[in-house]
């Protein structure tokens, strides 16, 4: 089993910057592909970014591409989402996310196994 628990979220103004943590428990959490997801209120969950088990891959929603960057930290058992530019549209609760297999970065969250409880992000204009 794995737990995850997500950090770092918050009121921020647009164009200001908030950086997301989420601790994993479990000895094989370098092996997890792992992912970031958000959900606005009264909108389905939707995927934000993804990164490989050994950080070697990304990949990004179009929505923040160029604005936001994934990184992991295995040393740490950490992911983290660095989150630049933000937008009022970016307000959401965070999730993150891991699965348990997997070589490469995943964009579904039918694909993933373990969810975190989420963090808030608040943007104001």
């Amino acid at each position: 089993q794995v737990q995850l628990v997500e950090s770092g979220g918050g009121l921020v103004q647009a164009g200001g910057s908030l950086r997301l943590s989420c601790a994993a428990s479990g000895r094989t959490f370098s092996s997890y592909p792992m992912g970031w997801f958000r959900q606005a209120p009264g909108k389905e969950r939707e995927f934000v970014a993804a990164i490989s088990w050994s950080g070697g891959s990304t990949y990004y929603a179009d929505s923040v591409k160029g604005r936001f960057t994934i990184s992991r930290n295995n040393a740490k058992n950490t992911v983290y989402l660095q989150m630049n530019s933000l937008k009022p549209e970016d307000t959401a609760g965070y999730y993150c996310a891991a699965r348990d297999r997997g070589t490469s970065y995943y964009t579904s969250i039918w694909e993933y196994d373990y969810w975190g409880q989420g963090t808030q992000v608040t943007v104001s204009s």
